[in-house]
């Protein structure tokens, strides 16, 4: 765990530990983190009688599932608290990203007020629909997936910064990664590489790390079946929605990575390491002002290229981009290449500042 080293226990931590979340997903890659991290704040506990932080572990439930699914995601959670039961657990529904208020008192709050909902919803509408309508307008399978993903992170990041945590905790596998990386790339999203990959500060205003980024899928695998007792009673692994014998019109961009890099890994797996250590090598971009944000990803959008407008291949004038980022910023309709992409071009399906 050479990522978590700054969260060793130190000498003020005894009063007031700083507080971390863990996103859970119920797959290996989680579970095993949860674990890592348990082992080393049982470590900690037994040297020192302290702890160098708290964790909070928190799942999403990203879309609507039936009844019987919802009690083994439960069942799930539970043997999760009575093998590990020093922390805290959450469970919610990614509908509840309507219930966090436009400021979390922080530079980025103006990006974080935007949410994809159908424009002609109304505050009557429960989270749960204006969530089902939205996804169902978008014009993809891919888009969906893109936008289902964004909000996850804007609920998650939300969640933790009501929960006083100072970093989320991501579980991501290099292999995970290495097909997040060329995914983000393919939606138009490239730019933001460095933020969802990387440790340190996001643009969300709240530092990511990545304990997991240096171990391949198949290695996490073998790994689970090698403690005592082995996790596998404490994993649950998400059928995929998707076989090779779906249309290609309904497969998605994050589908396709996820299926190439699953066969690179078994017989390539520098292939993959190397995906993953290039992309760190690529330093965030500078914007000149932390306005310049995406309404919907929240990440920075660099001065005249937003929007379909501003990287569709458009030869423009400087003088013409600048005017149309600034007419942008007045209107707080600011949106990057890979979100113009996902809503299909127009920003009407951008949210107002009404909740339900």
């Amino acid at each position: 765990m050479k990522r978590m080293d700054g969260y060793k226990v130190r000498s003020h931590t005894n009063e007031n530990p700083r507080r971390v979340l863990l996103l859970l997903s119920l797959g290996v890659s989680s579970v095993t983190l949860l674990y890592l991290l348990d082992q080393q704040l049982r470590i900690q506990k037994e040297r020192t009688s302290q702890v160098g932080y708290e964790l909070h572990v928190l799942y999403v439930q990203e879309a609507e599932c039936v009844a019987s699914a919802k009690e083994d995601v439960l069942k799930s959670i539970d043997l999760l608290k009575t093998r590990f039961p020093l922390h805290k657990y959450t469970a919610i529904s990614l509908d509840e990203v309507y219930h966090y208020p436009p400021s979390m008192g922080d530079d980025y709050s103006s990006a974080t007020t935007a949410l994809v909902q159908p424009s002609d919803s109304s505050t009557s509408s429960s989270p749960q629909e204006c969530l089902r309508v939205s996804l169902a307008l978008l014009p993809s399978p891919s888009a969906r997936t893109d936008m289902i993903h964004i909000l996850r992170t804007r609920l998650v990041v939300g969640f933790a910064k009501n929960a006083g945590c100072e970093s989320i905790i991501w579980g991501d596998s290099t292999t995970r990664l290495a097909e997040r990386i060329l995914a983000e790339t393919a939606k138009g999203r490239g730019f933001s590489v460095p933020w969802q990959t990387a440790d340190g500060l996001s643009p969300h205003g709240i530092n990511f790390i990545f304990p997991m980024r240096d171990m391949l899928r198949k290695e996490i695998i073998l790994y689970s079946t090698l403690t005592s007792p082995p996790l596998g009673e404490l994993i649950m692994e998400i059928p995929r929605s998707q076989s090779s014998s779906v249309s290609s019109k309904d497969v998605t961009i994050d589908h396709l990575m996820s299926q190439y890099f699953e066969s690179v890994e078994l017989n390539y797996p520098s292939i993959v390491a190397n995906v993953v250590r290039t992309s760190g090598k690529l330093k965030p971009a500078v914007t000149s002002s932390p306005s310049f944000l995406c309404r919907i990803c929240s990440f920075p959008v660099a001065n005249g290229t937003q929007g379909l407008h501003g990287w569709g291949g458009n030869q423009e004038n400087i003088t013409e981009a600048s005017n149309a980022m600034s007419t942008a910023i007045a209107e707080s309709e600011i949106i990057c290449y890979g979100c113009s992409r996902s809503v299909g071009g127009p920003t009407s399906l951008l949210v107002s500042d009404k909740r339900p």
